[in-house]
């Protein structure tokens, strides 16, 4: 659940498509400028090329991040949180059992 909401996260923030659009600009005006060395099948075929090559780049990124992604400071809060909801259970069950004492307490002392 954490992971796919960090990949989510990092998908929507739009980096691997500034990532890619940027490389493939960049193809495109590497071609533009040395047209005269290139035909214009090949400056297609280059630009359609780095632009695959740039996406695995891209998604090869997201696996790396995901499988180095840490997760064991996330499991100690979730761990930490769920034993906080449990005390402070315990403790209102313990508070609810006190009133109900003194309560009674009250009723046999009248």
């Amino acid at each position: 659940m954490v992971v796919e909401r960090f990949t989510q996260d990092v998908l929507n923030s739009g980096l691997f498509r500034l990532y890619i659009g940027t490389g493939f600009f960049a193809t495109v005006i590497f071609f533009v400028v040395n047209a005269d060395a290139f035909t214009p099948i090949e400056m297609i075929f280059g630009i359609i090329s780095i632009t695959i090559i740039l996406k695995g780049v891209s998604n090869i990124m997201l696996s790396l991040i995901i499988s180095l992604f840490s997760l064991d400071n996330k499991k100690s809060e979730l761990n930490f949180k769920y034993n906080e909801e449990k005390i402070e259970a315990m403790l209102n069950e313990l508070n609810v059992q006190d009133v109900i004492s003194s309560n009674e307490k009250a009723k046999s002392a009248s």
